[in-house]
């Protein structure tokens, strides 16, 4: 089992194929909690994910993607206290204007780097936590309640398992698409800038304008979860927009595997789904999670997906064995860095 699950094309396929089977087992021992809760793993995988393009794939530490989420659900909120319950309109003021949003944001932000970039970043999310706080007429920093949920013709959000659906699909494309993104040819320019920027600068790609696209797409899809989260919660708060959810994202980034496919993905997985076992054993449980997620952290420097490509294969057979005597020296030097990648 351990040689199958070490195969990258395997991984996804299992890791995908058990979220689609948690609403069946849900529904099989009457525990309709679990699917909301699968749902909330699935949307902040989509927002870790998102953060993983700036963070992990063009070397943006950035404290500052709560404001999208924010921005997403209230994208939601807003319209549907006014009577407006469409939901292509609530998707196109999320990804629109969290977008428009992440575009001036980058501008700006990236003008510096290093720990000028993480305080400015901060310093926009702490804006639009305050100005939403400021907002009394909706509810200030008492949130503010979805009057209406998100419907696309006969399809509403609105339902757990039509939400939980949603996030499912749409995480699974979001997925597939950074997968892709990270092979094409603008991903390795990206990836190429996180580097050394200025040997991308000197080729004439121009880094900053990389990471300012990233920056933007990275917005707009944590936007997109954030509508996700509205509808789900059916409730929005100020508090969606604080630097300590960015925090959240950034850790489930380093404890999945940063710059990876699967590395959101499998540290949103572990680290609600590990917050969510330590409640149920004691109030004091941030007291068991610290520690914890700093041991994971120093055992696993590359994170899960680290150790996942490390993991021990299966005893091959007298034919297996005999293949790296005959493989050539310029593949079998290749082959080291390859593994150190980790395309997972």
């Amino acid at each position: 089992m351990s040689s199958l699950l070490h195969r990258p094309a395997l991984l996804p396929v299992v890791l995908f194929a058990g979220f689609a089977a948690v609403p069946l087992v849900a529904t099989a021992l009457e525990q309709p909690f679990w699917i909301a809760f699968f749902a909330r793993i699935l949307i902040y995988a989509m927002a870790a994910s998102a953060l993983n393009l700036a963070l992990g794939y063009g070397g943006l530490v950035s404290f500052g993607h709560a404001l999208f989420m924010g921005l997403g659900s209230y994208a939601v909120a807003l319209p549907a206290l006014h009577g407006i319950a469409n939901g292509w309109v609530h998707l196109a003021l999320c990804v629109g204007g969290s977008a428009l949003v992440a575009l001036a944001v980058g501008a700006i932000s990236l003008r510096t780097s290093g720990m000028a970039f993480i305080m400015i970043t901060l310093a926009f999310a702490q804006m639009g936590y305050f100005l939403f706080v400021s907002l009394k007429q909706y509810g200030g920093d008492d949130g503010l309640p979805v009057a209406s949920t998100s419907q696309f013709g006969g399809f509403d959000l609105g339902s757990t398992l039509t939400l939980y659906v949603t996030a499912l699909v749409a995480l699974a494309l979001v997925t597939w698409w950074m997968a892709k993104l990270r092979a094409s040819p603008f991903g390795m320019a990206l990836r190429g800038a996180r580097q050394n920027a200025r040997r991308i600068n000197a080729i004439g790609l121009q880094a900053r304008r990389l990471q300012l696209v990233a920056f933007v797409i990275s917005g707009a899809i944590c936007g997109l979860s954030g509508l996700l989260l509205a509808n789900l919660n059916a409730f929005v708060s100020p508090s969606s927009l604080t630097w300590t959810v960015s925090g959240e994202l950034i850790v489930m980034v380093v404890l999945g595997g940063i710059g990876t496919v699967l590395g959101p993905v499998i540290g949103a997985l572990v680290f609600l789904g590990l917050e969510e076992w330590l409640k149920a054993l004691t109030q004091h449980w941030m007291i068991i999670f610290g520690p914890l997620i700093v041991l994971m952290a120093l055992v696993g420097r590359r994170g899960i997906v680290g150790l996942l490509d490390r993991w021990p294969r299966a005893p091959a057979g007298p034919a297996s064995a005999a293949a790296p005597v005959a493989t050539p020296p310029a593949a079998s030097a290749a082959t080291p860095g390859t593994a150190t990648k980790g395309g997972l």
